[in-house]
């Protein structure tokens, strides 16, 4: 089990067998140091929920105003606070019992939550029929879950029948995810883990070999788990439901992709050696390159995300780069000293035999081979069209993701907001908030009314030398006319260094920031994938071609998202951060696959093969394991798009239609026949020679 970066030897010339005591003795010190590990490990795992950070400014724009804003408030006394809207509504309308219950529920916050700002006012709609109540709790009450749970349960106590009671407002639609993401952690690790065991089941075609990546991803998973926990001990790194979420796939899917390549290896090489000791350090060797590059380039690519402006963005680099770390860790080390200790019977009933025939020269990927390399320029052709057609719908993605559309289904949040729509229309629900320097809030506040676009404002609380302002714009939210509003408000606020923030002036921000994220990040990963890709090669073309590949793969995959999103999906909004999210994962996991055909497409070179011979061997010999790899990465993916939130919903989609179109079309058609083209230009400027033959 020698590490996977030892130099390279040449097929003739096989490393001498291992003496026979470290045959023995290494798999089982392997998996002891990995029995230490999980034992230490397992007590941190359970704590990590514990300690994530779900708060409004760990997804903002760290230098944004409505950032700004929500730290201001954070200072103040009682400290940030839950902001909701209650909505009373009776279809026949109001009456007065009604109107009585709101007045007696009312008075019970105010003594049961310290209430940031005036005491609560109802407001009612001109039909008589919805009546609204602003509340906003302080921080110190409780965080917004437990708050907005609690007061759901007291406002469905005692009210006349047919009377309904919604909790809405930035508040309860964060309290709505939070309770998302909690019931589906469970279900979302063992929703990954069987389709991955279905996968490997079906690949693999054996009732036991599944068992052994399957379990040793799980170690993974559990040791990220805990790595993270002490960063976030350690280091105060700031982890999400959403990174954590993320993370969880990404060790399945790159890791299980991680064991099908050198599972596929290992069982060549058993035909090739007779001890299964000697055929893992032989897969090893000649995988190990390409996985630790693999690696390497997701991370990388992860990493990049550390540039990022968008808090979320950034918190989720760290995080998933300590997934594949594990996961690379276990796969090559874990893995290998389960495998050589089971041996052959593992494989059963398809048991590689020493000197059998591995069945080159036949199948499915040696006939695309040799189609693609006897017209290359046909199929390069109608690879491109099929993936540029396919870009061209990123023109039919919806606009950007409203707080009501944020979801699947219809939480109680977003019912209630619904319904404000519907019985204000003449004037926002949701106030924007502005803080000024505490000397002028007086004058700031009668400017403010006097802005064009708003209905109302009125004082909040003061502290830390500020003073908030709540401003209701005449506008509904999300719509042009009220971030117009948002834009005048900054501009009137501006000469006395005031902030304008607020649910809707965090979207917009957001928005902003995505948007200048993707200019900063963007160039970032595409340079250190390139970087990567030529030390692995030693070549400057290669890597140019992988990386536009991969760049159109992505285009095209948002464009099928565009296709879908909207006409079949019904989704009304695009998340900002879906466009620079998907375009790292796509890069860094996509480039995966052609680093495996590419580096075994260059082996061959070395061994002799022209361009057309060494793109039909290195296609055949990986084609099937990418396919497989791909199917299980795509899976593994679409598991995120059962998760009731759009952003969710998007983002697997998008990367599991990325992986399966660059599996099944820019792997197996494109690159093949662009390579086949290029010939020895491929490799320029060092061009790969077969090794001088041995003196006579």
């Amino acid at each position: 089990m020698t590490s996977a970066t030892s130099a390279a030897q040449t097929p003739t010339q096989p490393p001498p067998p291992a003496p026979a005591t470290r045959r023995r003795a290494l798999p089982w010190l392997v998996i002891a140091l990995w029995v230490l590990i999980l034992a230490v490990s397992g007590g941190f795992a359970g704590k990590l929920s514990g300690v994530k950070h779900n708060e409004t400014v760990d997804y903002l724009p760290a230098s944004a105003q409505s950032t700004q804003v929500a730290r201001i408030q954070q200072a103040m006394p009682g400290g940030g606070a839950t902001d909701m809207v209650l909505v009373y509504d009776r279809a026949t309308g109001l009456t007065a019992a009604d109107h009585a219950t709101v007045t007696r529920q009312t008075a019970a916050l105010d003594r049961a939550y310290d209430l940031v700002g005036d005491a609560p006012v109802p407001v009612t709609a001109k039909d008589g029929r919805t009546l609204m109540v602003p509340v906003s709790v302080a921080e110190r009450d409780g965080k917004p879950e437990v708050v907005v749970k609690d007061v759901r349960a007291l406002l469905a106590k005692d009210r006349p029948a047919g009377l309904t009671v919604r909790v809405g407002g930035a508040g309860g639609a964060q309290a709505d995810a939070k309770a998302v993401f909690a019931s589906v952690d469970g279900t979302l690790l063992l929703s990954t883990a069987g389709i991955v065991a279905l996968l490997l089941i079906l690949t693999y075609r054996s009732p036991f070999l599944w068992l052994a990546p399957l379990g040793v991803v799980g170690v993974a998973a559990a040791t990220a788990t805990a790595v993270v926990y002490g960063l976030v001990r350690g280091f105060g790194l700031t982890v999400s439901d959403m990174s954590s979420s993320v993370m969880t796939v990404l060790i399945f899917g790159a890791g299980t992709d991680y064991a099908l390549l050198l599972i596929s290896r290992y069982r060549d090489e058993l035909r090739r050696r007779a001890e299964p000791y000697e055929a893992m350090r032989a897969a090893l060797r000649g995988i190990g390159p390409a996985l630790l590059t693999s690696a390497a380039t997701v991370v990388a690519g992860l990493l990049c995300l550390l540039a990022a402006d968008l808090n979320s963005s950034r918190g989720l680099g760290p995080v998933g780069a300590v997934g594949v770390v594990c996961a690379l860790a276990a796969m090559t080390t874990l893995l290998p000293a389960v495998l050589v200790l089971l041996g052959r019977r593992i494989f059963w009933p398809l048991i590689p035999a020493h000197g059998s025939d591995s069945r080159t020269g036949s199948g499915f990927y040696h006939r695309v081979g040799g189609h693609v390399t006897r017209r290359p320029l046909v199929v390069l052709a109608a690879s491109a069209v099929v993936v540029g057609a396919l870009a061209l719908g990123i023109g039919n993605l919806p606009g950007t993701l409203g707080q009501d559309d944020a979801f699947t289904g219809k939480p109680d949040s977003v019912a209630a907001d619904q319904l404000l729509h519907r019985a204000f229309p003449e004037r926002s629900t949701q106030p924007i908030t502005v803080v000024v320097p505490a000397a002028k809030a007086a004058a700031e506040q009668a400017a403010l009314r006097g802005t064009a676009g708003v209905a109302s404002a009125a004082p909040g609380r003061s502290g830390g030398g500020w003073s908030e302002i709540a401003v209701f714009p005449t506008a509904a939210p999300d719509t042009a006319a009220e971030h117009a509003t948002i834009t005048r408000l900054r501009a009137a606020v501006a000469p006395d260094h005031g902030l304008v923030g607020g649910t809707s002036a965090q979207r917009i921000d957001t928005a902003d920031t995505s948007s200048r994220d993707r200019g900063v990040v963007v160039p970032l990963v595409l340079g250190a994938v390139f970087l990567l890709l030529a030390a692995l090669l030693r070549s400057l073309v290669a890597p140019l071609l992988l990386t536009a590949a991969m760049v159109a793969v992505w285009g095209a995959a948002l464009g099928i998202g565009g296709l879908l999103f909207g006409p079949v999906l019904g989704l009304h909004g695009v998340d900002p951060g879906l466009p620079l999210l998907s375009f790292v994962f796509l890069i860094a996991l996509g480039v995966d696959y052609g680093i495996f055909l590419l580096h075994r497409m260059r082996e061959e070179t070395t061994r002799g093969a022209d361009a057309r011979a060494a793109t039909v061997t290195a296609l055949e010999s990986t084609g099937g394991v990418i396919a497989s790899a791909g199917l299980v990465l795509a899976a593994t993916f679409t598991v995120l798009a059962t998760l009731p939130l759009v952003m969710m919903v998007e983002l697997g989609l998008v990367i599991a239609l990325g992986v399966l179109l660059d599996t099944f079309v820019v792997r197996t058609f494109l690159i093949p026949a662009a390579t086949t083209l290029l010939g020895r230009t491929l490799w320029w400027p060092r061009h790969p020679t077969p090794p001088a033959a041995p003196p006579r």
